[in-house]
Formats: structure tokens, C-alpha cells, sequence
């Protein structure tokens, strides 16, 4: 049995960013554990900590040495390993000086591709403790930090500055350095509660010794849990539940070590702004949990969490809602002040603001949106004078007091304020839901304008910056179209709108005047949208080659698109579906193969098969024809898979390419003929088997 032991590292440190601390822990574990991969390490199971001021790894049952292993070196072939003198080669004689070995040392390796020269060396597995230094030093290397610090003297460089380093191997502490720090066993408590070392025997007493002597709480996602179910505790004493943003959850997490609920007020007054307002006012600003009421509305309460149990708690919570007061204050300034000008009378200032140099202001993507917005409601039957409305006010909210202060509310308070204006009620909810899906499963906009103007707005911009050269490269993405592109076909998809892309994609091209290449752009648009859908297809469960059978029929409305794909993996789950995609396949590569255009008529057929398949082929075509004209596809292919011992009757009794031309023609026709009733769906020859 593997002797193996158990490994703690700690990296004790000024306070980490607080949005990218569980990051940093994740990536830290990710990166030791690709070390010990690398070594052929084997260990049990791993763990990563964090808190504000410590990034951690655990992992059990870590093997104490690598495995002893005989590593092979490939050299020259056989065949130019001897001279025409049966003497080894000065390229046999190199590999073996390159090996350390004499050419007698070398061995002969056979395969059923060849023969070669190898050299077979036994190395000793090195001791893990000996390893673990250079693989923790260089997964900080690689940890994601945008940018590095210096601190005091150091030439080392991190995220914060370091102050001690933890690194134990069972019992014993490995020792070395890192970022200019001597390893030890010494760990540290709670900056106010606990201000000293601790010492950790053992990797397992880890968790427990600063939890009992260091008031910390070093799991992330303990802290968590605590700091959620404290807060929902205490909002339920106030008679309310907690509003618990998850992003917000994990941010206060990172910032306490020791989290501890703390109650404050507001005054009821600011209850008559905006939920949304209040929301963000305490969330983003002061890292506050709001507390609502069982109908959802908001109390005049708010959580926060102090990384510090006071002896005068009170004096946190005034504090607390000292703080919070201007900013409400400020917030109900804002909401007075933009209700003085409504947002119809904000659309000339609309004109004072770029939205792309080569595309103008934002006036002038509210021109172009409005005319998308037209074309789009005239196809839908709905209320172009809704949809034209909606599109005029759409970002007539960027330009208020609020918004300016809270990006996040951008279209929230188009809706307040259109309400607050009189604004039909279609189109107060358009402003709002024309920026869905916000985010990668988010729900899309519920009313048709708001489909409309989401539909519009998103097509317009990805057009527009196509247009412009600005398309996404790596991860760089600064105008979201990936996120834009998938929202408009979710948009489609989702609510059933049966709208060509294409013909939406060139209404958008057909409005910018400054000078580009359209045909260009127009293509590249079409595959990035497609590339889209492919992985939109794929997260739903389809796979590449079922999206490839559909791709290749070219269908541009993605509803539509959907529908064939759907039906195609129903149709690959058929006992016919395999020898017809065969069948496919090969009628596909005879007919490219022909060198004279594929006659549209079907002449004198002489075989009993050939007749039979034209007669069921005749009698499927004209089947599916209702089946395709109410997009009814599975049906289609369903019916289509009734032909499978016709055509393998075909292939296994009828020569096509006969040396008669009249003949030849005739079967190459009825090949054509069968292969199109599939293509109106799908080209199923793509599927794999």
C-alpha cells in the first residue's frame, strides 16, 4: 500500500478584492491539483479555503512519493539506424550519446507502423515533499490577478501583500519559501477577536483550531450558509424574509471572517420610491440585505453583517443607518427631480450622446430601432404604433438623474417613468423588458411590443457594429453582441415567433450609410449567428452532427429551425433512421460525382426495384407535402422512413451508373427525387452513426 499523508497550505494576506476572492480560491486549488496531475500524485480528496485575509488547500491522502517509472525515448527508424556496412548510423550513435547510453544499451520498438530505436530508463520517483514547493510556487504564478503589487523592500510580487505561509505535510511543516516567506505551522486568528498566532498540528486540525481559538470561520461556503440562514432568521423576526442577492451573498462572505447580523431602519418615507431603487441603494452601495414582506414589498429594515461581535452593537446599527440616510436621501432626490421632465421631452437630448462614432448617437439608433420596430410589428399583426412608441423612449431613461447614478436600473425606470408619465401600459413594460434576457437563462420579454422592441434594439446593434469592424475576438466582447445574438434568438425561439433572421439582419444593413462592405458583413453576421445557435442548440441537448443535418438545408428562421432539429433526433432514434442516413450518403456523393447536369424528369426505368422505389418515392412526396406546409417535420420523417427496404432494395439489386446514358439519367433523377423530399427537412446524411 502507497504511503500517503495529507497537505495543508495556508497564504496569510492584507485583505483580499473581495469580487474575485472566491475566484482566486478556486483557481489556487484548480492549479496545485494540476501540479500533482503532472507529478503522477496521487491523492483522495481536495479542498480550497478563503477568507478576507487567507487563501487555503487541503487535500487528503496525498501519496508520499512518486511511483518509480520507466520512461521511454524514441530515436531513428530502424531503417536509418545502419549504414549500407551493417554499422550503426552517426544518427543511431547520436540518439544513444543524447541518451546517456552506448548503442548496445539502445532497444528495438516494433509496431504495426514501423520499427525504431528506443532507450528505456528507469527513474526513481522523487518524494513529495520535495515537489510540493515548485508546484505551489507555481500555481500562485498562474493564479488570475489583472494586476500585481509590490510591497516594502520585496521584489515579490501578489494580489495584496503576503505576511506568512503555512505549508504541512502530516505533521511535519516543508520547508521552503514562498513570495519571500519561510513556511511554518503557524496560522492566525481574527484580526480583533484573535489578534495571534495559532499553531496547527496537523492538517485536520485546521478547520476546527481557527474556528475554536481563531474566531474563524475559513470555509467559504460555510460562511455562506451561515451568514444566509443568520440573515433570514433575523428578517424573520422583523416579521419580513430576506431579499438575498447571490452575488451579494458571496461578497459578503469574502469580506467577513466572523459574520455577525446586524439590524437597521429607515425611515417609511422612502418605502414610496421605487422597490428597485431601494434595492439597489442598499445592495450595491452598503452591501445591505433589504427585508420584504410577504407580498413581496419592502420594509423599512435592513441586514448587514459586522465582521466583529461588539460589545455595543447599537452603535453599528446607528452607524449603519447614518450612513444610509444621504444615499436614500439622494435617491429620493433623483426620483423628484426626473419626474419634472417627462421622456418623451428627454429624446432631443438623446442627440448629445455617441453610441458609436461610425453609427452615430443615440438618437440615431433610436431612428433606426424605430423603423425595425415598424417592420417587425407590421409582420407580427401587432400595434405599430405601440411598437414605433415604445422603440421612441427606449433609451430616453439614460439621459435621468437615477440612471445616471445606477447604470443597473437602465429600462427599470423607463418603466416608472413612462407609468409616471401616462405612457400606454404595452409600452411602459416594453422599456423595461426590451434589455432580456439580462443574463444567460434569464427570462425573455413577456409582452409582445417589449418581443418587438427587444427584437429591433439587439438586431440594430449587432448589425451596426459588424458594420463597423468591431466584431468579437477571444474574450473580448465589448459591446455583449454574443449575449445580443443569443437574445434574439431566444426571443424568437421562446415565444414562437416565426421571423426570418436574414430578413431582419438585412432591414438592419439596409439603414447604416457610412461606408462599408455589406455582402461582407451581411455573411459574417449570418455565421455569427449561426455559431450561436449552435451552441444554443447544443445546451439544449442536441447534438453537432443533428445541428449539421439541419444547417445544411439552410433554414433562416430559427423557430423553424428548431422545429427540424427536433425532429431529426427523433428521427435518429428510428431502427430505419441508420441505413437511411448510409443511403443518403451515398445518393449524396453519386450525384456530385456525375459529370452532366441531374435531368428534373424521370425517364424509362427497366428494374422491378428501381419502379417501386419511383412509386413509393411518388407516394411519399406527395404524403409530406401537407406534413411540410404545417411544419409538421418528425411526421415528414416519419413517413420518409417507410422507404428504407425500398431503397436498400435499390442499392442492393439496381447498378446506377450504368453504361447506358438514357438509363443512368433516369436513375440519377430518381436518386435526385428522393434525396430532395429528405432535404426539405433535413440532410440527414450528416448524422453520424
Amino acid at each position: 500500500m502507497t504511503a500517503s499523508n495529507h497537505l495543508l497550505f495556508e497564504l496569510g494576506c492584507e485583505e483580499l478584492p473581495p469580487k474575485s476572492l472566491k475566484k482566486l480560491s478556486q483557481a489556487l486549488l484548480d492549479n496545485i491539483l494540476a501540479g500533482l496531475k503532472e507529478a503522477d500524485l496521487a491523492y483522495n480528496q481536495a479542498r480550497a479555503y478563503a477568507t478576507p485575509r487567507r487563501l487555503a488547500v487541503l487535500i487528503d491522502d496525498l501519496q508520499c512519493f512518486q511511483a518509480d517509472k520507466i520512461v521511454e525515448k524514441r530515436g531513428p527508424a530502424i531503417q536509418a539506424a545502419y549504414g549500407p556496412d551493417g554499422i550503426p548510423s552517426k544518427a543511431a550513435q547520436g540518439f544513444a550519446a543524447s541518451c546517456g547510453a552506448t548503442f548496445e544499451q539502445l532497444e528495438k520498438l516494433e509496431t504495426d507502423k514501423g520499427a525504431w530505436l528506443i532507450f528505456k530508463q528507469a527513474v526513481k520517483g522523487q518524494a513529495t515533499a520535495e515537489l510540493i514547493p515548485d508546484i505551489i510556487r507555481k500555481s500562485l504564478n498562474n493564479l488570475p490577478i489583472a494586476k500585481r503589487m509590490r510591497w516594502g523592500s520585496s521584489e515579490h510580487e501578489f494580489v495584496r501583500p503576503v505576511h506568512s505561509a503555512l505549508l504541512l505535510f502530516g505533521s511535519e511543516v516543508i520547508g521552503t519559501e514562498i513570495l519571500g516567506l519561510k513556511t511554518g505551522r503557524n496560522s492566525f486568528g481574527h484580526r480583533f477577536h484573535a489578534p495571534r498566532d495559532l499553531t496547527i498540528a496537523s492538517p485536520h486540525d485546521y478547520v476546527d483550531t481557527l474556528l475554536q481559538q481563531g474566531k474563524v470561520i475559513v470555509d467559504f461556503q460555510d460562511r455562506m450558509d451561515r451568514i444566509e440562514k443568520a440573515a433570514n432568521e433575523v428578517a424573520a423576526n422583523l416579521g419580513g424574509e430576506a431579499h438575498i442577492d447571490p452575488d451579494l451573498l458571496e461578497e459578503v462572505a469574502a469580506l467577513n471572517e466572523w459574520p455577525v447580523p446586524v439590524v437597521g431602519n429607515f425611515d417609511a418615507r422612502f418605502l414610496e420610491l421605487p422597490m428597485e431603487v431601494l434595492i439597489t441603494t442598499m445592495q450595491s452601495n452598503q452591501k445591505y440585505f433589504p427585508v420584504k414582506n410577504a407580498q413581496g414589498g419592502l420594509l423599512p429594515h435592513f441586514i448587514t453583517f459586522a465582521n466583529i461581535e461588539s460589545s455595543n452593537p447599537a452603535s453599528i446599527q446607528h452607524g449603519n443607518e447614518r450612513v444610509v440616510l444621504p444615499r436614500l436621501a439622494d435617491a429620493e432626490f433623483f426620483w423628484k427631480q426626473d419626474r419634472k421632465q417627462s421622456l418623451a421631452d428627454r429624446v432631443d437630448s438623446l442627440k448629445t450622446i455617441v453610441f458609436q462614432k461610425d453609427l452615430g448617437t443615440l438618437f440615431d439608433k433610436t431612428e433606426r430601432v424605430t423603423n425595425l420596430a415598424a417592420i417587425i410589428a407590421t409582420q407580427l399583426q401587432a400595434d405599430v404604433e405601440l411598437a414605433k412608441r415604445a422603440a421612441l423612449l427606449a433609451k430616453t431613461d439614460l439621459m435621468t438623474n437615477m440612471v445616471g447614478e445606477f447604470a443597473n436600473l437602465q429600462g427599470i425606470m423607463g418603466r416608472y417613468y413612462a407609468q409616471a408619465d401616462g405612457e400606454n401600459a404595452e409600452v411602459a413594460l416594453a422599456l423595461e423588458e426590451h434589455y432580456f434576457p439580462k443574463q444567460s437563462g434569464g427570462a425573455t420579454p413577456s409582452g409582445r411590443i417589449g418581443q418587438i422592441l427587444a427584437l429591433a434594439e439587439k438586431i440594430d446593434t449587432l448589425a451596426g457594429i459588424f458594420s463597423a469592424g468591431l466584431i468579437p475576438t477571444g474574450d473580448k466582447d465589448p459591446y455583449a453582441l454574443r449575449r445580443a445574438t443569443l437574445g434574439i434568438l431566444r426571443v424568437l425561439i421562446e415565444n414562437g415567433i416565426a421571423l426570418d433572421v436574414v430578413e431582419l439582419l438585412d432591414a438592419a444593413l439596409d439603414q447604416f450609410s457610412h461606408n462599408f462592405n455589406k455582402a461582407e458583413t451581411r455573411q459574417r453576421v449570418i455565421d455569427f449567428i449561426f455559431d450561436r445557435l449552435k451552441g444554443y442548440c447544443l445546451d439544449q441537448g442536441y447534438s453537432s452532427d443533428e445541428f449539421e443535418a439541419v444547417l445544411a438545408v439552410n433554414p433562416t428562421r430559427p423557430l423553424d429551425f428548431m422545429l427540424r432539429i427536433r425532429a431529426v433526433q427523433a428521427f435518429r432514434l428510428l431502427p430505419e433512421a441508420e441505413s437511411l442516413a448510409a443511403a443518403n450518403k451515398r445518393i449524396i456523393n453519386i450525384l456530385k460525382k456525375s459529370e452532366h447536369a441531374i435531368p428534373e424528369t424521370i425517364g424509362t426505368l427497366v428494374e422491378t426495384q428501381e419502379k417501386n422505389l419511383l412509386s413509393a418515392a411518388e407516394d411519399s412526396d406527395a404524403e409530406i407535402l401537407p406534413m411540410l406546409a404545417e411544419q409538421n417535420y418528425q411526421l415528414a420523417l416519419n413517413r420518409l422512413a417507410q422507404l428504407r427496404d425500398t431503397v436498400d432494395a435499390f442499392f442492393d439489386h439496381v447498378m446506377v451508373n450504368t453504361d447506358d446514358e438514357a438509363l443512368r439519367n433516369s436513375r440519377l433523377a430518381l436518386l435526385a427525387m428522393l434525396s430532395n423530399q429528405f432535404l426539405k427537412i433535413a440532410d440527414i446524411s450528416k448524422l453520424q452513426s
